[in-house]
């Protein structure tokens, strides 16, 4: 590790470590000389406050704050060197090890640029460091959000009750079904990634994670339209997608009430918004399931499927939630002349007392294809019965929506 700081004539020091006890973080020191070689120093938090005044920090490219769940108490102290490091246009990686969500979620507000968590994965710090050091992206004026129109549109919700069980297939599909359900008059449709973790919206479609996703969420308070359509981007020109952030988030970052801004910004704007929730429950479930007209809930037929349907419906009850708005579907359902698998089907839903109002047909190969190449399956596997029956579902969905609108 360098001590360029206690040398007398000193070189220019391109980063700094701070933290309480850096022998704590011994991989960070391992990936600090590997990316900077000797041009960095470390230390503590009182110091560093001190050392950031002066001129010789001006010369830092960025700082790594690594912090445990013992550093919680000094929040403050923490909160101040990312402030001044705002200040000299300094960026801020935080590594945080065992970090509650509540304080990771504060000091990311207060300023800090990128996250890792410690262990560091490999070469995790380094591309951190290379995102730091990429220039901002122009924004796309090729393109631009539709404007509101004075309309609330129609959320609908897309829920897995288990991986693997379609969700994020049927809400990719159904977004594009819908997005094209019109030649003449084509609706707008916003698909919304809540994965916030594992969300893969923009792999299905071959889109950028864009760091402007991670900055609506870290302040939806002051979000206001033109915030809200830059974190967006668009497929085609047709659908417009809000990814999932760069990072890996901790799914309770945001609250219902972040959810709520942005759902609201969404329905302004779109006719149709789709929304790709995580498996996971988490508090702003229940904002999302009271705002959709539909929620879709995928599963199959197996045990872990029947079991998880049990434990959602218990969970929904017991919170007096309105299980009415819940549509199961059935993914890779029996095909039309399989009758015993029909039978199952039935026995299923009897068992479970729900209705399977929809009945997915395995699609196969292709709609794994279609996802890795970036497409819908109506562009990659049109005849596929997978997407036939999707499209019907979305023909079937706008033709009630305008309904609706005409008799409103």
């Amino acid at each position: 590790m360098s001590n360029a700081m206690n040398q007398p004539d000193p070189s220019p020091l391109a980063a700094c470590t701070i933290s309480r006890d850096v022998t704590n973080f011994d991989l960070l020191i391992e990936d600090m000389e590997a990316a900077v070689g000797e041009a960095w120093g470390d230390l503590g938090f009182p110091e560093a406050l001190a050392f950031l005044g002066q001129l010789d920090a001006q010369t830092m490219e960025f700082i790594a704050i690594a912090i445990d769940e013992d550093d919680e108490a000094d929040l403050g102290t923490i909160g101040e060197i990312i402030d001044l490091a705002g200040v000299l246009k300094i960026k801020v990686i935080l590594i945080a090890d065992d970090v509650s969500p509540a304080a990771l979620h504060s000091l990311l507000r207060q300023g800090a640029d990128e996250f890792v968590p410690y262990p560091l994965p490999e070469g995790e710090l380094q591309a951190a460091i290379d995102r730091l050091r990429k220039p901002a992206e122009a924004p796309d004026t090729t393109a631009s959000a539709p404007i509101a129109n004075g309309e609330d549109g129609i959320v609908l919700g897309v829920h897995g009750l288990a991986g693997g069980t379609g969700a994020t297939t049927l809400a990719v599909n159904l977004a594009w079904e819908l997005a094209n359900a019109s030649k003449n008059n084509a609706p707008r449709v916003c698909i919304l990634d809540m994965g916030l973790q594992f969300g893969s919206i923009s792999t299905f479609l071959d889109l950028p994670r864009r760091e402007p996703v991670f900055e609506m969420w870290s302040d939806t308070e002051t979000m206001d339209e033109d915030i809200f359509k830059q974190a967006l981007v668009s497929y085609q020109d047709r659908l417009w997608v809000l990814t999932a952030p760069p990072e890996m988030l901790p799914l309770d970052m945001i609250s219902p009430e972040d959810v709520t801004r942005v759902l609201d910004q969404a329905r302004k704007h779109f006719d149709y918004v789709i929304v790709d929730m995580p498996t996971t429950l988490v508090q702003w479930t229940e904002t999302v399931l009271c705002a959709a007209q539909i929620y879709f809930v995928t599963l199959e037929m197996d045990m872990r499927s029947a079991q998880n349907t049990l434990r959602l419906k218990r969970a929904l009850k017991a919170e007096d939630l309105p299980l009415e708005r819940l549509r199961f579907c059935m993914n890779r359902a029996p095909k039309f002349t399989d009758m015993s698998g029909k039978s199952r089907v039935k026995r299923m839903s009897e068992s479970l007392e729900i209705s399977i109002e929809l009945q997915l047909p395995d699609g196969g190969k292709a709609v794994s294809q279609g996802a890795d190449h970036g497409q819908p399956l109506a562009s990659s596997a049109p005849k596929n019965p997978l997407r036939k029956e999707i499209a019907k579902l979305a023909a079937s969905i706008h033709a009630i929506g305008k309904s609706d609108a005409a008799a409103a």
